[in-house]
């Protein structure tokens, strides 16, 4: 049967999901009484709840005699790491552009990292069916980032459809009939080529290891592409890491084909197709899996550098260990370091005292998924505000810059621009309308100066503004920039919260907490009014008397406290703070919980 390898990439939510959902109901992949949910590639809980793709993930159709290998990639910029792995392992790329929106920041670095490679694109204009879809200027922005990248010609005779991938229909042109997506599917077979591995088919046996799993049955598996050669149940193979060295040998106890939704077991892999193995016990991502003659690796892609570091560490506080069952940093550790096999784009590193670990990676979405994964597993965790990562080049000290690119309401982008240029030092490249009423904001920002802005922006647009952001070089470093501006209210004792009390630090500042709940000392329970932290007492109840007059007794009405979500409290934390994150509760807290140790502390940081 022919074979055609393809990856489907876009911005985050430009559609790209969707659109396989389509491609495998097309095609027959699921019987016609199936029950299949929305967005079937999004299997994660965490995908299904945020609604975005996290992992990338494999599929195949048939479609006229051929087998199409289809790679769901993610469109978040945290994951990145994800799509440059993937990559490797196809032959050809359907860019996915919202006809609207036209390129964003993450079309642009999976495009870059596509044409690099010599991979020659279909161009998918979705969502045309849009009010406000503007398909030939998406399309012209599109060459124009092409031309950018270094495309060269064959890269910019790209072909193109016209889809809507809920719709469920792709067209040559603009007016077609919009019945189904033939036209996609055909505009694959013929624009894509077939692997040229499959003329390697005589050679000893060789893959690159791209994604690592593991299997409750079979155990650790590695899906991968043949690059050489073919693959039978039995053989024995070896493991090369990217040096060279071998790792391990071992004899294959499974091949697993992608087919529809699932994967079924083969006998034979043979070149050019994208499989699963099993029977390794070391081997991981990026490491040969070869034949016993074989004595050189396949070159892997490297990997772009981590951006923000965050500080993972045990939970101090004295609730410690009253929801979660996972509190050892042993444990935590073993846990990071698994983590950090499969996920090729953050770091481990071990602290001095061994009971904190720092994890650096892409982005404070990559952190806030791996600490909500580790949660919902019962650990129990105290992590630090993000710090960013900077080099040295010829003696000077550099830092990331991300580009920055903003859509919003005409009357909110004054406040926009003063906060990333002036406040955050940031500078703005360019401004333009967006549509009715819209103004489309692009800047270079410092990544420390965005750490803890995606609350601030959703205030200062009325939560009508969208921004996207994504690591643009290094620059320079650019001098300090002010955190945040408001101090803290932090408990003085420990017990359960009282409402009387709430309701009269209400007009100190914003309460985090609500009555009943536990608190203890140098828990944060609000945001203060004023830019100095203020220590107060939640527990104090109302003085009681014997005497009762008319109208003494105010009915206690509390305010809706404000409650965080993970990556907000991530941002919102200054370098004396940490979350304390179970899998219950996410809280803020002093670093230091004595108010002796954090009067020290900052002596000795001034």
């Amino acid at each position: 049967m022919d074979l055609r390898n393809i990856a489907i990439i876009a911005h985050v939510d430009h559609g790209k999901t969707t659109l396989v959902d389509q491609l495998l109901r097309q095609s027959g992949a699921f019987r016609e009484n199936q029950a299949v949910a929305e967005r079937a590639m999004d299997s994660n809980d965490i995908e299904r709840e945020r609604g975005i793709t996290i992992l990338a993930k494999a599929t195949s159709v048939e479609w006229k005699g051929t087998r199409i290998n289809i790679v769901d990639t993610p469109g978040h910029a945290d994951f990145g790491g994800e799509v440059e792995r993937i990559l490797s392992m196809v032959d050809g790329v359907c860019l996915l552009v919202d006809a609207a929106e036209g390129p964003m920041p993450q079309t642009k670095f999976v495009t870059s990292k596509a044409l690099a490679l010599g991979l020659k694109p279909i161009v998918v204009l979705n969502k045309v069916d849009k009010p406000a879809a503007e398909p030939d200027r998406a399309l012209d922005e599109v060459f124009d980032l092409f031309a950018n990248l270094g495309a060269n010609d064959e890269q910019l005779d790209f072909p193109h459809v016209y889809a809507s991938g809920i719709g469920g229909w792709a067209d040559n042109e603009l007016d077609g009939p919009r019945k189904d997506l033939s036209a996609l599917f055909d505009l694959i077979l013929k624009h894509v080529e077939p692997p040229k591995q499959e003329f390697r088919a005589d050679e000893p046996f060789q893959m690159l290891a791209t994604t690592l799993g593991a299997d409750p049955f079979i155990g650790r598996i590695l899906t991968g592409r043949v690059e050489a050669g073919r693959l039978k149940v039995g053989d024995t193979l070896k493991a090369l890491s990217r040096e060279g060295d071998k790792i391990e040998q071992f004899r294959c106890t499974k091949i697993l084909a992608f087919r529809g939704l699932g994967q079924q077991p083969i006998d034979e892999a043979l070149a050019g197709d994208i499989v699963t193995v099993a029977g390794m016990s070391k081997a991981t991502v990026a490491d040969t899996l070869c034949a016993l003659e074989v004595e050189k690796a396949i070159p892997s892609q490297p990997i772009d550098p981590p951006t923000i570091s965050v500080t993972f560490g045990i939970n101090d506080s004295p609730l410690a260990g009253k929801d979660g069952s996972k509190v050892q940093s042993r444990v935590i550790r073993e846990r990071l370091m698994k983590e950090a096999e499969t996920n090729v784009a953050i770091k481990i590193e071990d602290t001095p005292g061994g009971e904190a670990f720092v994890v650096s990676g892409r982005g404070e979405l990559q952190m806030g998924v791996l600490i909500e994964n580790m949660r919902r597993e019962g650990f129990e965790l105290s992590i630090s505000r993000p710090r960013v990562i900077f080099r040295e080049e010829d003696g000077q000290r550099m830092e990331p810059i991300e580009e920055v690119i903003v859509d919003v309401d005409d009357e909110y982008s004054g406040v926009v621009i003063e906060k990333l240029t002036s406040t955050r030092k940031g500078e703005l490249t360019e401004m333009r309308p967006a549509g009715v009423g819209k103004t489309r904001i692009v800047a270079l920002v410092p990544s420390r100066g965005l750490i803890g802005y995606q609350g601030e922006f959703m205030t200062d647009t009325r939560g009508n503004g969208v921004i996207n952001r994504i690591f643009h070089s290094w620059a320079p470093y650019k001098g300090q920039i002010d955190g945040r501006r408001q101090g803290v209210l932090i408990s003085m004792e420990n017990g359960v919260s009282v409402a009387y009390a709430l309701w009269n630090l209400e007009e100190r500042g914003k309460m985090f907490i609500g009555a009943q709940e536990q608190v203890y000392t140098g828990m944060i329970i609000g945001e203060h009014s004023r830019d100095n932290d203020l220590e107060v007492n939640p527990l104090k109840g109302k003085k009681l008397t014997n005497v009762r007059a008319s109208g003494t007794d105010e009915a206690v009405r509390l305010t809706t406290p404000v409650r965080m979500s993970l990556e907000e409290a991530i941002s919102y934390i200054n370098d004396d703070e940490l979350v304390e994150v179970t899998p219950k509760s996410i809280r803020l807290r002093k670093r230091h919980l004595d108010p002796h140790e954090r009067k020290r502390a900052t002596r000795a940081g001034a």
